[in-house]
């Protein structure tokens, strides 16, 4: 023990350092490979739902912008829609005030040539009325007294 200075043997490191290294080639190929493929497969298996994750999240954002604009579109058509309607309302109205128009026209004409038709078959009533009445004064006058007669006019109006 004189030559190895604080009782170190070689040949016990040596031994030591091969022991260390079978240790290391047998716990690599027995723990690391295998934990290293399980993380590999792991990390993969983690990138594809991370990768479909993103994937369903694009078609989503895609699906909302179609929706979106379709929502707009239909928006518009119904601006359009609510625009055609008021038009047609309005010519509808138009139509509408101008029939009246025309079937109150039509009424005034009607009651106007009722009443000239009136107006003549009261002149004409008149008249003969009056003619008659001409006549039984002048034939009461020709036959009887003038005041017999002016009475009997007079009675025979209180009469009628």
């Amino acid at each position: 023990m004189s030559g190895v200075p604080l009782n170190i043997d070689f040949q016990q490191i040596l031994l030591h350092l091969l022991n260390f290294v079978i240790l290391f080639a047998i716990l690599y190929f027995l723990l690391f490979k295998p934990v290293k493929n399980f993380m590999d497969n792991r990390k993969k298996e983690y990138q594809d739902m991370d990768d479909k994750a993103h994937k369903k999240l694009k078609e989503a954002e895609e699906l909302k912008a179609d929706y979106e604009k379709k929502l707009s579109s239909a928006d518009e058509e119904i601006r359009l829609m609510k625009a055609e309607a008021s038009k047609e309302l309005d010519e509808f109205t138009a139509r509408s005030e101008a029939d009246a128009r025309e079937k109150a026209a039509q009424i005034i004409e009607k009651a106007k040539a009722q009443g000239e038709s009136e107006k003549s078959r009261i002149i004409n009533t008149a008249g003969i009325e009056i003619s008659e009445l001409a006549k039984e004064a002048a034939a009461k006058v020709v036959f009887g007294n003038a005041s017999d007669a002016f009475d009997r006019f007079l009675d025979g109006q209180k009469d009628n």
